[in-house]
């Protein structure tokens, strides 16, 4: 259960319920009215609503009937079957679903107890990175005495309604559900982590390899309990809501609901020519409408198999909407994906637990260049790096990094046509190891990631980074856009992500005393050659120490070379502009490290800024003797200490 849970438009539930029950009326929400401006902000029903309370439907009205199930909902006339999709998701899981709606026993009808009932039900929602309880009441809209939204297959069942309520809250009013995203809706329900795959793009109906890679990441995201949902494309060709050939609707979510790989006994190997099947279950949240090419309900390919076989896929033969595709079936007629990933952070797990931090951040407009912070993507040259900097450590050699950069929801501005997502994404850098201060150019720093832009909520990225310190930028595609983003990073070790605000060194009174900053420089070292052999194999294993005033920085080390390439990034900023800089490469030793030779560098801004090679020498000033070996730098340095 969250830790801690904020209350949307600060209504307390139980003093609420208290009240209601005290002065024997039924809870009406003051908030989320039974009137046309819940239901919609452009677009009026074709009917006249009433809105009743589910005992005004049924005799004995439940949350739940026989638990909760993915086949308990139906979409509606409300074109959210993205969220029905998220429900039916979220079903299969109950320590997620008890998240969402929290003591739902005591929620829960007691024919025992009526005076209990007071009209009032809560949920929560995971809201920009917050769980926040939603609180409505019991009047539902209705046509002829019939739900006309999300619903429940059984006619004394309201959970389904009643959160589809409370997320109609949340976004302003039912119309603002009219279409939507399944991962937005689980990332809502859960926190998970969404990404959002491409299959037409990415080619895993024709690359049999990206296929496989693609289905063990799914069969291991739902079995550590995430979320799964796919729909085909609407395009030049394909209307919303048409039903394909094969038995598929376009523009339609739909809940995987279960991944597996089927072994095949000898006889079956013999019908299949294979030992293994590839499988993939999913839900039409309509209820009905199912594919009807092979492995479809009926099918001549279950013919095959046997009944204990059928009995551990939990097969069933009825047009309930939930069928079963192989997989390579499956990524020829989907064109998208959403992977939603529940992200393990517990130290007490037996899977691969992640380090998570989480920021909240801002794209901000400002006159003022270096207080801008809403520079738009890479392509805008001039304004890119006027935007939010974070900065992180990977400590290990190498580490795989999830990063997710969120926007806030913008359902709550559909009514004044500010409801479309906005195109995001963000860069990663690899900066300087001792960078404390924003970037103000891009000099020896490497591009080494770039996340899709795309005008979903969510943008989703995984890379495997080595060992360094990284600079990320959120941006918004186009300069001078603002909103509100959250931005979480999950590593193997903690990252120490935090935002780089300030420019440049701050002056403080110890400046007076100590002398401030003068001069700043930036140094790659790219590589270095021909180094002294140091074993009776002919390698060495150098590192190099950067050293500049009281301030230096090493290196990793390098194992059983001559020829190293370092790519090490350092940054000084120097109070005394007569202060060298020197580049040491030493050898490492199990005893004593040896020194293989160094440059020394006045680093002035008018030295040259290109790459250049220069002769290692002994200890001492520039003009010390030869030793064996060069290495390889740029040197960037301005007296501007906001240039670079």
């Amino acid at each position: 259960m969250p830790s801690s849970v904020q209350l949307f438009r600060d209504q307390k539930y139980h003093e609420l319920k208290e009240e209601c029950i005290q002065q024997r009326q039924l809870f009406e929400d003051p908030e989320f009215p039974a009137s046309d401006g819940s239901l919609f902000y452009q677009s009026a029903p074709p009917w006249k609503v009433e809105w009743k309370r589910p005992k005004d439907l049924c005799e004995d009205p439940h949350l739940f009937v026989n638990g909760i199930s993915s086949h308990d909902l139906h979409q509606g006339t409300l074109g959210n079957c993205w969220f029905v999709a998220a429900c039916s998701c979220l079903a299969l899981r109950k320590r997620l679903w008890q998240q969402v709606i929290p003591d739902f026993s005591k929620q829960e009808w007691d024919p025992k107890n009526p005076e209990k009932y007071a009209g009032i039900f809560r949920f929560r929602f995971w809201c920009f990175g917050e769980w926040t309880e939603v609180v409505v009441d019991d009047l539902l809209p209705t046509v002829d005495g019939r739900l006309i939204y999300c619903h429940s297959n059984v006619k004394n069942e309201f959970w389904s309604a009643l959160l589809e309520k409370a997320y109609a809250k949340l976004a302003g009013s039912y119309e603002a559900l009219d279409g939507g995203s399944a991962a937005d809706a689980i990332v809502d329900f859960t926190g998970a982590v969404a990404e959002s795959i491409d299959l037409v793009q990415g080619k895993y109906g024709e690359i049999i390899s990206e296929q496989m890679k693609l289905f063990e990441d799914l069969m291991k995201v739902h079995r550590r309990g995430g979320l799964i949902s796919c729909s085909i494309a609407v395009s030049s060709g394909r209307a919303s809501e048409v039903e394909t050939e094969m038995g598929l609707v376009v523009g339609h979510a739909y809940s995987v609901t279960a991944v597996r790989k089927l072994r095949l006994g000898e006889r079956l190997v013999f019908s299949f020519k294979a030992e293994k099947l590839f499988m993939i279950r999913l839900r039409n949240p309509w209820g009905k409408k199912e594919w009807n090419g092979a492995w479809s309900d009926n099918s001549e390919e279950w013919k095959k198999v046997s009944d204990s076989e059928r009995k551990s896929l939990g097969l069933v033969l009825e047009n309930d909407g939930e069928f079963w595709m192989t997989f390579e079936d499956w990524c020829k007629n989907f064109t998208d994906v959403d992977i939603c990933r529940i992200v393990n952070t517990s130290y007490f797990s037996i899977h691969k637990t992640w380090e998570k931090k989480m920021m909240h951040g801002a794209w901000t407009k400002h006159s003022e260049p270096l207080l801008n912070r809403s520079g738009g993507c890479f392509d805008n040259r001039e304004t890119f790096l006027q935007n939010p900097q974070y900065i992180f450590d990977v400590k290990k050699t190498e580490d795989k990094v999830l990063v997710s950069l969120q926007q806030e929801d913008r359902r709550k501005y559909k009514k004044e046509g500010r409801g479309d997502s906005i195109p995001i994404g963000f860069e990663i850098f690899k900066v300087e190891d001792n960078r404390r201060y924003r970037l103000h150019k891009l000099t020896v720093q490497e591009r080494v990631a770039t996340s899709p832009y795309i005008n979903t909520r969510t943008v989703f990225l995984k890379r495997v980074l080595q060992q360094g310190r990284y600079v990320l930028i959120p941006t918004t595609f186009h300069p001078g856009i603002t909103t509100k983003f959250i931005l979480r990073l999950f590593t193997d070790v903690p990252s120490e992500l935090r935002e780089l605000r300030t420019d440049k060194p701050k002056m403080t009174c110890w400046s007076l005393l100590c002398g401030y900053p003068r001069r700043v420089t930036q140094i790659k070292v790219h590589s270095a050659e021909g180094l002294q052999k140091q074993d009776r194999s002919g390698g060495a294993n150098p590192y190099v120490l950067v050293k500049c005033e009281n301030e230096n920085v090493r290196s990793p080390v390098q194992h059983n070379t001559t020829s190293p390439v370092f790519n090490t990034q350092v940054i000084f900023y120097k109070k005394n502009l007569g202060s060298p800089i020197t580049i040491q490469v030493w050898n490492s030793n199990i005893l004593c490290d040896q020194l293989l030779g160094q440059t020394v560098l006045a680093a002035s801004p008018s030295d040259p800024r290109e790459q250049q090679t220069l002769q290692l020498r002994g200890r001492g000033s520039q003009e010390a003797a030869e030793v064996p070996g060069h290495i390889t730098i740029k040197v960037f340095s301005s007296d501007d200490l906001t240039e670079l």
